[in-house]
């Protein structure tokens, strides 16, 4: 089945054009124009994809992305869409958890080819193969992971860098090999981006098992897991 596509925009030519072109492709689009109708689609139904504008009406796309990140759908694949081209903006929707970031005026074919990029980037990770690791287990094909018994709430790059690590265990992974294989290649981000999330994902990791570190840092050469 294709994939459903939630797209909040609140400019109806823009919205029209975005449909018209992710359509083509064959995608499901649920079109919502207002913050609550975007809340609502969520809760209601199933979804692979979304596309949120910043600028709303009855709110901030930036806002919906946070939540997002915060709900039953942490690893959701997020593409904000915004006029606001400014850096901070760009780093702004990042930090909250953003997947990508087009500005405004946009081409059809860099959308479609962004929003295939992401998609695929998050079958890779459903499908990836992990060995078994003691404390883990992987569930829902690859969306989900428990330590000793806890479901950890993990956004999307906490659970795609776990996931990366539980791969091969031991194996030590350089930053740029989790930054590509979780971030892709066309992501701005940097070393400082990775070493951040490890530290969020040890932190949740500690929830559970206080006295246990299994995430082990190789200073100058990258992460492991034991």
């Amino acid at each position: 089945m294709s994939a459903r596509i939630l797209l909040l925009e609140d400019d109806p030519a823009i919205a029209q054009t975005v449909a018209f072109v992710l359509e083509r492709e064959g995608y499901r689009l649920a079109l919502c124009g207002w913050l609550h109708e975007a809340r609502a689609c969520l809760a209601r139904a199933e979804t692979d994809l979304a596309l949120l504008d910043v600028g709303l009406p009855d709110g901030n796309g930036l806002d919906l992305c946070r939540e997002i990140r915060q709900g039953p759908q942490p690893a959701l694949p997020i593409l904000m869409l915004s006029a606001r081209s400014e850096e901070s903006d760009k780093v702004a929707g990042l930090e909250l958890g953003a997947d990508d970031y087009l500005a405004k005026p946009f081409s059809p074919r860099e959308l479609v080819a962004r929003v295939r990029a992401l998609l695929r980037r998050a079958q890779a990770l459903r499908e990836a193969p992990a060995r078994p690791v003691a404390g883990f287990s992987i569930e829902a094909g690859g969306s989900r992971v428990r330590y000793h018994g806890e479901l950890l709430p993990l956004t999307r790059r906490e659970l795609g860098l776990l996931l990366r690590l539980l791969e091969a265990p031991q194996r030590i992974h350089s930053r740029d090999s989790l930054l590509d294989a979780v971030w892709g290649q066309e992501a701005d981000s940097g070393d400082r981006t990775v070493d951040t999330h490890i530290k969020t994902l040890r932190a949740k990791l500690r929830l559970v098992r206080p006295e246990q570190d299994p995430i082990r840092t190789h200073r100058g050469l990258g992460y492991s897991l034991d």
